[in-house]
């Protein structure tokens, strides 16, 4: 058993009831181990609304092609997520399990088998019969229930070691609603989409075009915004549901409705804070690395720089050592092919400046810097100096255990 990250919350949140989502999470079989979940199901409420990202992989899991494929009816009554098998690169055996669970959701729940997401999570090329998990489903259903939050969580993780959740609440003109979901991934984390399965659900009335709109805008400040490995996985799959079983709120017709501001700004802070418990449980992680970009030509260059910078294995090693090589962090910036100049280039390391205008400062000391880089959060800042574009990204330190834990992984 995995040892739980030091970066890990201290306790699972308090997510409370959302009008129209029940839940459930068992041990069913799917993985060896006993008793640890495996198997979750959600069931919605009729007129549930449904948005979603997914991995920009081009060898995508048999899941994520039929949630693709299905996306555009905008509606979802069901969602059913397996860990412990990927169910990706796994060719026609893979659609089976697929159409077989779908199937399987569809009849128990009553609804159209266009209305059930599937997702998968595990080891990747391993075919699986085609009942696989249809045959677990009846007793899933069985066990459906409004706060069984933590259970639904804790089925879907591999090599995670804490459940990851929160919720907030929102105003919608002056209709208070809430917003909760929870997510998990570890290794093999990379922004193309991120790398992980994540799903956030609300009791607010919104179309299907509006939510999409708001889940890409999140999605791009938040699960684009990490990076544990470099990694993408086949699997990456994001589903925003709106239930419309609250109270009543004012009409959305557009994500630029101004009573729909503090909404979007929600579902944002809500996805960052998932996205960066990702990063709190990056395998053999000890520190959260937080980069700031600014200074750049554009907010896309300025991410690429952040995304560069926190992917480098020199960076990530150096962190790890607690050691203050700022001289990394120019090295990253300079490979990025993204606009910088040497003499414009400015550091700062826990919110100490090091740099300025390609030079060291000559009040630079690194004391201080090295007393920051033993802490468990980390502040790189990096002002590229050519224009105003900014972008903040995450990562965590490269450490020997995540050598270990992916050596060990199938076995």
């Amino acid at each position: 058993m995995l040892q739980r990250s030091p970066l890990a919350p201290s306790r699972f949140p308090q997510i409370p009831e959302i009008p129209g989502v029940e839940l459930a999470g068992r041990h069913v079989g799917l993985k060896p181990a006993k008793g640890v979940k495996d198997l979750m199901v959600v069931r919605l409420a009729r007129g549930t609304t449904v948005a979603g990202m997914f991995t920009t992989s081009r060898c995508p899991s048999a899941p994520v092609d039929w949630c693709k494929k299905i996306l555009s009816t905008g509606k979802a009554r069901a969602i059913v997520v397996n860990s412990g098998n990927a169910n990706a690169f796994t060719g026609n055996a893979g659609d089976l399990v697929v159409e077989e669970t779908v199937k399987a959701a569809a009849k128990l729940i009553g609804c159209s088998r266009k209305q059930v997401y599937v997702a998968s999570t595990g080891v990747i090329g391993e075919p699986v019969p085609p009942d696989y998990i249809a045959k677990s489903l009846p007793r899933m259903v069985r066990d459906l229930k409004p706060k069984s939050w933590r259970q639904a969580a804790d089925a879907i993780l591999t090599t995670d070691t804490f459940p990851k959740a929160a919720a907030r609440s929102a105003m919608i003109g002056n209709t208070k609603v809430t917003v909760a979901g929870f997510t998990k991934g570890s290794g093999m984390i990379a922004p193309d989409m991120a790398t992980m399965l994540s799903f956030v659900f609300t009791d607010a009335k919104i179309p299907a075009r509006v939510l999409q709109s708001i889940l890409k805008a999140a999605v791009d400040k938040s699960y684009n915004c990490i990076t544990v490995d470099s990694d993408t996985s086949t699997s990456d799959t994001v589903l925003l549901c709106a239930t419309g079983k609250g109270k009543r709120h004012p009409a959305v017709s557009s994500a630029r409705d101004a009573h729909l501001k503090g909404f979007r700004r929600v579902v944002e802070e809500l996805l960052i804070d998932l996205a960066t418990q990702v990063v709190r449980d990056g395998e053999g992680a000890q520190k959260l690395i937080t980069i700031d970009v600014t200074g750049a030509v554009s907010p896309q260059s300025a991410r690429k720089i952040g995304l560069t910078v926190a992917n480098s294995p020199l960076v990530k090693t150096a962190v790890a050592g607690e050691d203050a090589n700022w001289g990394r962090l120019v090295m990253a910036v300079g490979k990025t092919g993204e606009p910088a100049d040497r003499d414009r280039l400015s550091i700062t390391m826990g919110g100490v400046p090091i740099t300025e205008w390609g030079v060291v400062r000559e009040d630079y000391v690194e004391d201080p810097v090295s007393e920051h880089m033993k802490g468990q959060n980390v502040h790189i800042g990096i002002d590229i100096g050519l224009g105003r574009g900014k972008a903040r990204v995450w990562t965590c330190d490269l450490t020997h255990g995540y050598i270990s834990i992916n050596a060990d992984y199938r076995s």
